[in-house]
């Protein structure tokens, strides 16, 4: 008894303290407090890692405290001696992927590939970030381990982003005889071959520039096979919004019949609000 007593006490004091730390941070006007004036442990607790305020949050604002992620580089060679340019990963050879080797966060928002074809901020993939569901379990409000809520550190939910590009192209869903690697020359080396008139509204969302990556794919079909099954970090596909095309026809396939018919709301371009009104 006096255990679970010990335990009620201590979680309360607990939850009391987490709350004057995010009580502390709010000013009268619901500010957020220059980086400076803080430590790390109240920096944790900035209403910036929540919502809503992570939902209007800009790169600015994340990497007042986040700037590493952008100013680390990999070293020229490892400890023992072996050349970074002479140890490359299997999606390190893609044409796609140009110039030395580079880290995650670079790749994804600075090189030139990702300038050229992306729109991703900090928010695209973050979400938020509460260090209470760090551990599962690990407080009364945190989701059990056998739920699909549950997030890693950072709050990325690898389902709903990063399978976006990192998935399995599904070859048999989309008809190919075989894997895009063995079938490729028999369509040209081009997906336009097909997509030109199939699955044609493609690509419309805050994150990626359409237009870039439609000329890029018009050059070289590794530009579409890199997101799309050539850097497959996960053995599944990502299930796709199935948006209306021009021709299309009106049954659906069985494996469509679970498919949304639009992106994300939080990913949809203004116009494509007001066109869709």
């Amino acid at each position: 008894m006096n255990r679970t007593l010990a335990s009620v006490a201590f979680a309360v004091v607990i939850i009391v303290a987490i709350a004057a730390m995010i009580a502390h941070f709010r000013t009268a006007d619901d500010t957020i407090p220059a980086v400076s004036s803080i430590d790390h442990l109240r920096a944790t607790y900035s209403p910036l890692h929540f919502k809503p305020a992570i939902e209007k949050a800009t790169d600015a604002d994340c990497l007042a405290c986040h700037r590493e992620v952008l100013e680390d580089r990999v070293r020229t060679a490892s400890p023992a001696g072996v050349k970074a340019a002479d140890s490359l990963a299997w999606y390190q050879r893609v044409a796609t992927y140009s110039g030395e080797q580079d880290t995650f966060h670079r790749r994804h928002l600075v090189t030139p590939f990702a300038k050229e074809v992306m729109k991703l901020s900090c928010t695209t993939c973050h979400q938020g970030h509460d260090v209470r569901e760090e551990a599962p379990a690990s407080s009364a409000t945190a989701a059990p381990k056998s739920t699909t809520a549950f997030t890693l550190r950072k709050q990325v939910n690898v389902e709903t982003i990063c399978l976006k590009c990192h998935g399995q192209m599904n070859a048999e869903v989309m008809g190919l005889p075989s894997p895009w690697p063995e079938s490729r020359e028999m369509f040209g080396n081009s997906c336009l071959t097909c997509h030109s008139s199939i699955r044609t509204h493609r690509h419309q969302v805050t994150y990626l520039n359409a237009e870039a990556i439609e000329q890029a794919g018009q050059k070289s079909d590794e530009s579409c096979y890199g997101c799309h099954g050539g850097r497959a970090w996960y053995r599944i596909a990502y299930p796709y919004p199935r948006h209306a095309w021009d021709g299309m026809s009106p049954d659906v396939p069985d494996w469509a019949k679970d498919r949304p018919v639009a992106s994300e709301a939080r990913f949809v371009p203004p116009t494509a609000n007001r066109s869709s009104k």
